[in-house]
């Protein structure tokens, strides 16, 4: 069931309610895929696939030739860390991370709309620092050389960029949400 909420004269809030009038969605303003995130979003899914391959693999290699790939784990591991990374940017343009939707249903379309805005920006603020750390660590696996441990010996700049990337275009995507809904409260205002 769908119900209509004043929260201004001029903006409803379309909320779905279950059967005991819980409050399940706030509206959420986000300004959709570019085509950077759409990209990621691809990416992300070709990933998923070479998983699954790769797990499906070694499933078979051990069960039926009683041996093994040597790599699925490594490998498997680096593209989850990658489809984990850059599947950040993706989620923050559909919006699709968490909200403390108790404190936001309480508030008025504008108060909620500041709100909103205040949080992206600490988490752009922190996922800065973050893809700035990210950037120097793959900056020093580069320069040292540094292989990982396994029989692939990957380089571990290679796994560590996906990181600094996925984080970088996560701080993009919170630069674009910022955005909207700064222009949403402005457009509200007049």
């Amino acid at each position: 069931m769908t119900k209509n909420l004043e929260s201004s004269p001029t903006e409803p809030v379309h909320v779905d309610l279950s059967r005991d009038e819980t409050i399940h969605i706030v509206e959420n303003v986000v300004p959709g895929p570019s085509p950077i995130e759409d990209g990621c979003e691809v990416i992300c899914c070709l990933y998923l696939l070479a998983m699954i391959v790769l797990i499906g693999a070694e499933a078979i290699a051990r069960n039926v030739f009683g041996t093994s790939l040597q790599v699925t784990d490594e490998v498997g591991g680096y593209l989850l860390v990658a489809l984990t990374f850059l599947s950040m940017a993706v989620a923050e343009a559909h919006g699709a991370f968490h909200r403390v939707e108790f404190v936001q249903v309480r508030l008025g379309f504008r108060a909620r709309m500041i709100y909103q805005i205040a949080f992206e920006l600490i988490s752009l603020v922190a996922s800065a620092i973050v893809t700035w750390q990210l950037a120097r660590l793959t900056i020093n696996s580069w320069y040292a050389e540094d292989v990982a441990a396994t029989p692939l010996q990957t380089p571990l700049w290679l796994p560590q960029s996906s990181m600094a990337v996925g984080m970088l275009l996560l701080c993009f995507a919170l630069i674009r949400t910022t955005i909207t809904k700064f222009e949403r409260l402005r457009s509200s205002a007049s």
